[in-house]
């Protein structure tokens, strides 16, 4: 651990940053070394005009005040020699280590950016943070003041303290806050980063961001406010994060229920990574040993086509793994975006009521009028723990009023094909005829034939799809005794509230203006939705983690097996084509973690990203 500096020092160090054209971690040693000399400068300089000490003494942090930056005092010789052979090596360093994704991606790496990371709006807690060479500089500054005698020491790394935060120019209090130093690399950027956890009034937020706008003083190297998603993407660069665990930590800060929660946690904490990564060093073992019978099976007696051979078993099992995550029905996808729900059905069934009854809120209006509901109305909902859209569609009918009428059934339709659940909504005191189910045409699995001519044919497609639920409403209508009449044209015989099929209910008869049925349905609904995502199997099946939660990840495994069926099927491929293959194969599994090119993804995914993030 670096011994500690004292105020003055660390202050001097902090102007001396400022006013070099760039200080990074690597070289901050070098500039601490000449606080000696600099100490013996400043002190002579000091004993020489003691006499006029109150109105003209050395305040190392004049450059800051915005009347003063035509005229910025010069810095003692060895000090700032000192900086430009720092800042001539470090721009070296960075020009062979950093120059592909500095070039290609942020080409402001140099400068300092600061951002409110918490969410806006008045808070107990305000988090800005800041981030880039110049932050340790950054905060020396804010907790400067020349009017305390006894200022507190730096802080420690990764070790809160109470500080007064001071505006650099006028040396107002700004706030008391709790700050935190995160010495590079061992920081969420990889860089030099500073949190501030102020109060989170306008005022003060306001008041800090502003003192670290007059901290810029040019020199090519800016102190600014970040742009979306900006850390994240200096995290990226500087190898602290993966493409895949940068796409979790935005899924993290979007999620809404805690199937989203639990997966995003999994990706972010590396579990994508890990599982591609070892599909990347299979194919890189299985390249290597397809080069060295090129290179080498002229000269080697251990390395022949026997050597070539052993490895097909191995790529074939890779690619049957990879078919298998290919084949999960879209679980990673459909987590993050959510299931989708449509509610269909004739005009004045209750799809509306539903909808209000699963939202628990009136979300959609609701009124005896047939044909009140003209677009689709979605509705972001949690049930148990499940990501649901539900959208309430118009009621379709054949007899459309008018041009609007007939788009909103030609939305609704669309909304069913596009849904992975259809709840067809039917009103048991109406439309449980011909007429009324006549409706249902072009919806769900009557989508390319004839419309159903009784209900026991409803129920009969709601069998035979998973896709697909029957909630028979408004069973408070029917007149006493006539319910079981009704069950019956469902085949439910009465037995229960739900028609069951294959163990699980299929059709419920339900009421939703007074409740009856309304838990069943409910209950139904949600094993439903466990089984579209396949969490009915054993507790390892449910917690695995889906490798594939992007559609960006699916196009690139696809291509993955498909060059290795290339490599796989043709027998009389040659040993240089089929290195091309499986050569093809890594980089696509590269590309999805970021290991090979992606510029042309990055700012697709870094724009999903809040200001501070």
């Amino acid at each position: 651990m670096m011994p500690a500096i004292a105020p003055c020092s660390r202050h001097l160090v902090a102007v001396a940053a400022f006013y070099s054209p760039l200080v990074l971690p690597a070289t901050k040693v070098r500039i601490r070394r000449t606080v000696s000399s600099a100490r013996t400068v400043i002190s002579s300089s000091s004993s020489s005009s003691s006499s006029s000490s109150s109105s003209s003494s050395f305040s190392p942090f004049s450059p800051f005040s915005l009347s003063s930056r035509l005229s910025r005092p010069s810095i003692p010789a060895p000090l700032s020699s000192s900086l430009s052979s720092a800042s001539s090596i470090n721009s070296r360093k960075r020009t062979r280590n950093q120059v592909s994704w500095t070039d290609a991606v942020a080409p402001h790496v140099d400068d300092t950016i600061f951002a409110l990371s918490s969410g806006q709006g008045r808070a107990g807690v305000a988090v800005i943070r800041i981030s880039g060479p110049r932050a340790e500089q950054c905060l020396a500054a804010l907790t400067y003041s020349p009017a305390v005698k006894n200022p507190a020491s730096f802080p420690m790394p990764r070790v809160a303290g109470l500080r007064k935060l001071y505006c650099p120019s006028t040396h107002e209090v700004l706030d008391q806050a709790l700050v935190l130093w995160f010495p590079g690399p061992r920081s969420f950027t990889g860089e030099d980063t500073v949190e501030l956890h102020c109060h989170g009034s306008r005022a003060v937020i306001q008041g800090v961001t502003q003192a670290l706008l007059a901290l810029d003083v040019g020199k090519g190297a800016e102190v600014r406010p970040a742009e979306r998603g900006e850390f994240t993407e200096r995290a990226f660069g500087n190898g602290r994060m993966d493409l895949t665990e940068v796409e979790g930590l935005a899924d993290l800060i979007s999620a809404d229920t805690a199937a989203q929660r639990k997966q995003a946690l999994r990706q972010m904490g590396g579990g994508l990574r890990v599982t591609y990564e070892g599909w990347r060093e299979e194919l890189k073992v299985c390249l290597a040993h397809t080069e060295a019978v090129i290179d080498f099976g002229d000269d080697e007696l251990d390395v022949d086509e026997a050597a070539y051979d052993a490895i097909r078993p191995r790529a074939a099992t890779l690619r049957e793994e990879m078919r298998r995550h290919l084949a999960d029905g879209n679980r990673g996808e459909v987590i993050r975006s959510g299931i989708r729900v449509a509610i269909v059905g004739p005009p004045n069934a209750g799809k509306s009521t539903l909808l209000n009854l699963l939202a628990k809120r009136p979300a959609a209006i609701v009124s005896p009028i047939a044909g009140t509901t003209r677009d689709v109305v979605e509705v972001q909902l949690e049930l148990a723990g499940l990501p649901v859209l539900v959208s309430d569609t118009a009621g379709i009918r054949e007899a459309a009023a008018d041009e609007v009428e007939q788009e909103g059934i030609r939305r609704a339709r669309e909304a069913a094909e596009q849904a992975q659940l259809t709840l067809v909504v039917l009103d048991a005191s109406g439309s449980l005829e011909s007429e009324g189910l006549a409706s249902l045409a072009g919806v769900g699995p009557f989508a390319a034939g004839a419309p159903p001519k009784a209900l026991s044919e409803v129920l009969a497609a709601v069998e035979e799809k998973d896709g697909l639920l029957l909630v028979v409403n408004k069973m408070d209508a029917v007149a006493e005794g006539s319910d079981l009449a009704v069950r019956s044209l469902a085949g439910a015989g009465g037995v229960g509230n739900g028609a069951r099929s294959r163990g699980r209910a299929s059709a419920f008869f339900v009421s939703c203006s007074t409740g009856e049925g309304v838990e069943e349905m409910l209950g139904g609904l949600q094993a439903r939705l466990e089984a579209l995502l396949d969490r009915g199997g054993g507790e390892e099946e449910q917690n695995e983690v889906p490798v594939i939660t992007r559609a960006r990840h699916r196009v690139h495994v696809e291509k993955c097996v498909e060059a290795l069926t290339s490599f796989l099927d043709d027998r009389n491929l040659g040993l240089d084509v089929a290195a091309e293959e499986l050569r093809i194969a890594s980089t696509e599994l590269g590309r999805i973690t970021g290991a090979v090119d992606v510029e042309e993804v990055l700012d697709v995914i870094f724009r999903d990203f809040c200001i501070g993030k």
